[in-house]
């Protein structure tokens, strides 16, 4: 594709409808021969419909639980039902926001025994996922589980299975899988816009004292406010901490670390794109550099992975990065890198580069070619311009593109209402149990890697370590 060398590029806007993202998308075809195109943008209109009310209870009110519920809100025809909390004042929350008649309980099972919650958010700390998702479908709700699925890798085998068994939908919440620029990175890959995959590198970077889950502890914090008792039997009995209690996150007692946390969005997002079952070999290491606050899971760490050559997939490799204290100021990429390009994927929004190497193999330049003879050089440069035309010998070019979302896309908006729309239609969801517990199991290997200093191995069909 040619270069366009005018002052001023004309920008062509690909309206792509969300019911059909795939089937109404330009053929891909088509670019290669549009010399002029820069910039797409992928809109979305979802129909949503307010039919079969579905009563909502939230287990875990506290930062993703607020959000979740604000998502869910905004979908037709979901209510609230009930919320569940350890924290007394995040009851008192509860009823400041939803009014004094709602149903509130320290006890979540009090929740799950409620006849008019047909769904439950399950928004807890790690320890807790498992064991209140297996009780949920006990008692036939339908569950949307935040990311990670399972807190030890063991606990996801029993998910899964209650999962199958109960034909309730269950969802985890890793929201970016249900982003349309997602589902486009996945079109373009497919499609060898960059050529054969070989190499993924995934980053995300946060410079700040929330970022690094330094939540504000409220003032009246302690073992009766907390119900510590109560919060402690998911993992082991440990005294009183507010920190492992609003910073659980950062201890690996009740939390995963930015593998649960981080790690686990980028390996939902590889997954998503290429297609994948998972990586065969995990390593990762990492370092306390800058948030020294008690924490015992670091806040610089790394992690490879080698995916094999399968089905789905070539094989390739993939880098993941969260760096607490980046002087980038925060980054979420993931990069695609094959051999004609890469598709650079920045939330909702990618770009497509292109780098295509010449038909002819190299001579001259940085080459050892100078080192000969002047006659030898003289004969083999002949041989190849005999060989190589000028126009095998060029770098071929093709424009890069840019994909963007409309202004106001949310795409946790749009997993929650994936959910809720699979409860109606029944149908399945985009992220279910074994989907969930994919992207959970390495990135829960990534802390086992760390902490022992060993490579793990994990077959990603079988889903077990080996």
């Amino acid at each position: 594709m040619k270069n366009d060398s005018s002052s001023s590029r004309r920008k062509f806007l690909q309206h792509i409808g969300a019911t059909s993202i795939l089937a109404a998308a330009a053929p891909l075809s088509s670019l290669a021969t549009n010399a002029k195109a820069e910039e797409r943008l992928l809109s979305y209109e979802r129909k949503t419909s307010a039919n079969d009310k579905i009563r909502l209870g939230v287990i875990g009110y506290g930062v993703q639980g607020h959000f979740d519920l604000n998502a869910a809100l905004k979908v037709p025809g979901v209510e609230l039902a009930g919320i569940c909390d350890l924290y007394t004042g995040r009851i008192e929350n509860a009823k400041e926001l939803h009014g004094k008649g709602l149903f509130t309980t320290i006890n979540y099972k009090e929740l799950l025994d409620r006849k008019d919650i047909d769904a439950v958010f399950i928004c807890t700390t790690d320890c807790w996922h498992a064991r209140i998702t297996l009780d949920a479908l006990a008692k036939g709700k339908h569950v949307y589980c935040e990311k990670p699925m399972v807190y030890q890798i063991s606990e996801g085998y029993p998910v899964i299975a209650a999962a199958k068994k109960s034909g309730k939908v269950v969802q985890v919440g890793s929201q970016r899988v249900s982003s349309i620029g997602y589902a486009k990175a996945k079109e373009l890959l497919a499609a060898g816009e960059i050529g054969k995959l070989n190499m993924v590198n995934a980053v995300y970077d946060r410079q700040s004292s929330i970022g690094a889950w330094q939540y504000t502890i409220p003032k009246d914090a302690n073992a009766l406010t907390t119900n510590w008792d109560t919060f402690i039997e998911a993992t082991e009995k440990m005294a009183f901490d507010a920190k492992k209690f609003f910073w659980w996150r950062a201890f690996k007692e009740v939390g995963t670390g930015v593998a649960g946390d981080l790690f686990v969005h980028l390996l939902s997002g590889t997954h998503f794109i290429t297609n994948s079952k998972g990586p065969e070999s995990i390593y990762s290491t990492g370092q306390f550099s800058y948030w020294k606050d008690g924490r015992n899971l670091p806040d610089v760490m790394s992690g490879v992975m080698q995916y094999p050559d399968s089905k789905e997939h070539e094989a390739f490799q993939l880098t993941l990065q969260v760096n607490f204290i980046s002087g980038t100021g925060g980054q979420e990429v993931i990069r695609l890198i094959g051999s004609e390009g890469i598709i650079e994927v920045n939330g909702s929004n990618l770009t497509v580069k292109h780098s295509l190497m010449p038909q002819a193999p190299g001579f001259g330049g940085y080459d050892s070619l100078f080192t000969f003879s002047k006659s030898m050089q003289a004969e083999m440069q002949k041989e190849y311009e005999a060989k190589w035309t000028a126009e095998q010998r060029k770098r071929k070019t093709k424009e890069d593109i840019i994909f963007k979302a409309l202004e106001g896309y949310n795409d946790h908006l749009d997993h929650i209402t994936n959910f809720f729309d699979a409860i109606r239609a029944n149908k399945p969801v985009v992220e279910d149990a074994q989907f969930g517990f994919r992207a959970a199991a390495p990135a829960l290997a990534c802390n086992e890697s760390y902490l022992s200093k060993k490579i793990v191995r994990w077959d990603p069909e079988s889903m077990k370590l080996t």
